[in-house]
């Protein structure tokens, strides 16, 4: 049997993870903000958190004693341990997706609540535009340089692929403004989010690349001169089964109709 392809080199996204900044983890402080909404939503206590991560210094101070757990292709999660458990921000990196959620599923109590955030394909698409026509034009070819993170309805589709109830995905993009290019890549290599894919180049990119690149990206510039940078923050929610949750209405047992519900009439489509 043969390995599968690998999306991601592990032992650079891991060197990428320790060489971030925790101040400049704005990103995070987003996703967190975001959980604290959604648990300030949901009318259950939970009392044996789990967060996989690889930073974990902004969910400690979130959610006070979780286990924060490295998020390793296999995750040092315990079958049924937890009631609550946060995926945060590192799907997007992730070889297999679907099994890092089956795994998060499986450490779930039934009834458990399973939160991930994830950067989605709206991420840096002003850079994802220009860096292969800056490329191309400079030489000739296409290399990996920015990871091929997922639309809102193929993660929606994987939540139920991997056995959640009553799945919910939704999205917000974020925008922030650099001075140039470099700002960016410093920005990106502050939040350990640099490129980390296994069919990356090895060796120096030419200067010359990214002057192109930086105009093309002109073009996208703002009021006040500045580079918009867009992220998109995904957010996936679902439940572990359990019997006490409501069940989709078998068809055809509805016991009103719709249009005496909605006060109008209904016809019959013509033969």
């Amino acid at each position: 049997m043969t390995d599968m392809p690998r999306l991601t080199d592990s032992v650079a996204l891991a060197q990428h993870s320790r060489s971030a900044r925790t101040a400049d983890l704005f990103l995070h402080r987003a996703a967190v903000d975001e959980v604290e909404d959604r648990l300030s939503l949901v009318n259950k206590s939970f009392t044996d958190p789990a967060v996989v991560t690889p930073f974990p210094q902004p969910w400690r101070d979130a959610l006070p004693g979780a286990r924060i757990v490295p998020d390793d292709d296999t995750l040092a999660l315990q079958p049924g341990a937890h009631d609550l458990v946060v995926h945060a921000m590192a799907l997007h990196w992730a070889n297999d997706p679907v099994g890092q959620m089956i795994q998060c599923r499986r450490a779930l109590r039934p009834d458990g609540l399973f939160i991930a955030l994830c950067l989605g394909g709206r991420t840096l698409e002003q850079l994802r535009a220009c860096l292969p026509e800056a490329e191309i034009a400079e030489t000739g070819g296409l290399s990996p340089r920015v990871a091929p993170m997922a639309e809102i309805r193929d993660l929606g589709g994987l939540l139920q692929r991997s056995g959640f109830a009553l799945p919910v995905a939704d999205s917000a993009v974020l925008t922030a403004e650099y001075r140039d290019l470099a700002h960016l890549a410093h920005d990106l290599r502050a939040m350990g989010e640099t490129n980390a894919l296994a069919g990356r180049l090895r060796r120096f990119t030419r200067r010359a690349l990214f002057t192109r690149a930086e105009t093309l990206y002109a073009q996208y510039r703002t009021a006040t001169g500045r580079l918009p940078a867009s992220f998109e923050i995904i957010s996936l929610t679902g439940w572990a089964p359990d019997e006490s949750q409501p069940k989709p209405l078998r068809p055809g047992s509805a016991q009103a109709r719709l249009a005496d519900a909605l006060g109008t009439s209904e016809d019959r489509l013509p033969e």
